[in-house]
């Protein structure tokens, strides 16, 4: 088609808008389809059974909500109960480490306060007690392990 020139007060061409269909000419039905009415009451009706909760569907909803509620519950109890024993272990190992500085604290006293000189003094002295001279000492070495039992028999050599 050939482009009309526009007037000033006409805000469209001729030409460039949807065009028109000519007269004789259909668009052909699709097979299968035979009357729009029965189908879109059939689509309403189909529509409406989905749209309705029977009883078995909303079962099976309360006790998929149960569960999820249960579930939600218990998550939320065992979370709780794993926070308050973090809590008690956190101040149970501060409460060691207390105790370990204490003891540490209370051993430092002690092999302060004992007094070497004075015990060999006494020892040598008081006791009677000397040195043991080097043909006393014997050593032995035990091969099974380090570990030594109190009433075993010592090897002579």
């Amino acid at each position: 088609m050939a482009e009309k020139r526009r007037p000033q007060n006409q805000a469209y061409i001729h030409g460039n808008t949807v065009r028109k269909t000519e007269p004789g000419r259909h668009l052909p039905e699709r097979p299968g389809k035979k009357n729009s009415g029965q189908t879109s009451r059939r689509v309403r009706r189909n529509q409406e059974k989905a749209l309705q909760m029977d009883l078995p569907y909303l079962v099976v909803l309360l006790i998929a909500s149960c569960c999820t509620l249960f579930i939600c519950i218990n998550y939320i109890q065992v979370r709780s109960v794993m926070t308050n024993r973090v809590e008690n272990i956190r101040k149970l190992e501060q409460e060691l480490e207390a105790l370990k500085v204490e003891n540490d604290t209370e051993q430092t006293r002690i092999n302060t306060s004992v007094d070497l000189d004075y015990v060999y003094k006494v020892a040598t002295e008081e006791l009677g007690m000397v040195y043991a001279g080097k043909d006393q000492i014997r050593m032995y070495h035990q091969t099974e392990s380090e570990y030594v039992r109190q009433y075993e028999d010592i090897p002579n050599y």
